[in-house]
């Protein structure tokens, strides 16, 4: 073992010397420190003049940042104080690895309040100061959440068939040669086509758009799916379906419980890459054909130079997918956890 092992081994199970807790408590305190100096700066500093509109939302923008201060001091304390630390326990291990990750972002929200509300470098209304944003939230937050409602449903039934079709394809050709046969010059043709050039068709051969949408998403997703499970089925060693054989085992049985279990790894990471082709999908599908949804609001939003209620959208958007590929890898844990010790992510 190198001499460097022991130490970051005993650093990790907080035997070093230091408490668990005192990386986060020192960053804790910076970030809750950089938040309470951004708040200071938007209350302290007058705002440039940009415009007739009065500027609105600015209270609700420095109470944020103020709330944002105290929760963060309230975690970085409860490292010290044992009582507290005992009632923000379920909270301080999410958070417990973010604190140079909030330390970032108040630098962030600052340099952006200062090139835009303070000293207007950055020229409206292309770019909307922080409180524009938190007043984007306030008064549209109705269309906004239908809208993404609307995506969530379009992607749930396009991302569904998609890998449900991709998965049995997979299968199929890593199973039977002459499946493979018929199947395989389709996937090289259909395949490297870009979902979206196929958008004017769909309009015309499907009865709605809603419909072409989803059939676009699902073909997005059934590339990237076919291909990987198929490559997981063609690496199974042989040796299992020797084994299974030998004690009696039906096509049926080597299909379910031999060839898909070690294939289950390839088809996760078929199912991250077509989850991530489905989303430039569905923005597109909704920006040219559907009546609502995110990639809608973003063309309603730049139609009407409504500038912060587009950034609003890209930031739901943002948190929307990173809450689906999180949903996806705790099912990949839970159901690859037999291979934990042997699949390296």
């Amino acid at each position: 073992m190198e001499p460097s092992e022991p130490s970051v081994a005993l650093s990790a199970s907080g035997l070093s010397g230091h408490p668990p807790g005192a990386a986060f408590w020192t960053m804790g305190l910076l970030a809750a420190v950089a938040w309470g100096a951004v708040a200071a700066l938007m209350i302290v500093w007058p705002d440039k003049s940009v415009g007739f509109a009065r500027p609105r939302y600015i209270a609700q923008t420095h109470g944020l940042a103020v709330g944002i201060a105290a929760i963060l001091l309230l975690l970085a304390l409860g490292e010290r104080l044992p009582l507290l630390r005992f009632i923000i326990a379920p909270v301080t291990r999410y958070v417990r690895s973010g604190g140079q990750w909030f330390f970032a972002l108040a630098l962030f929200v600052a340099l952006w309040e200062i090139s835009t509300a303070k000293l207007a470098w950055l020229p409206a209304p292309f770019f909307a100061p922080p409180h524009a944003l938190v007043e984007a939230y306030a008064t549209d937050w109705l269309r906004l959440g239908d809208s993404l409602l609307h995506s969530l449903r379009l992607l749930f039934f396009g991302f569904l068939f998609g890998s449900l079709s991709g998965f049995l394809t997979g299968v199929a050709i890593g199973c039977s040669k002459s499946l493979g046969y018929w199947l395989h010059p389709i996937l090289r043709f259909l395949g490297p086509v870009p979902s979206t050039a196929l958008l004017p068709l769909t309009l015309y051969f499907f009865p709605s758009s809603f419909s072409a949408a989803i059939f676009l998403i699902a073909l997005a997703t059934w590339f990237p799916v076919t291909v990987l499970t198929w490559s997981g089925v063609a690496s199974v060693d042989k040796n299992y379906f020797d084994v299974a054989r030998t004690l009696g085992a039906k096509p049926l049985f080597l299909i379910t419980r031999v060839v898909i279990p070690a294939a289950l790894p390839h088809v996760f990471v078929g199912l991250f890459m077509g989850l991530g082709a489905s989303f430039s999908v569905l923005v597109a599908a909704e920006m040219m054909g559907v009546k609502s949804g995110l990639g809608w609001y973003l063309q309603w939003a730049q139609g009407w130079a409504a500038y912060s209620n587009m950034y609003g959208a890209l930031i739901v958007m943002a948190l929307l997918f990173s809450s689906l590929i999180t949903v996806l890898f705790a099912v990949r844990d839970r159901l690859l956890a037999w291979q934990s010790g042997a699949v390296k992510w």
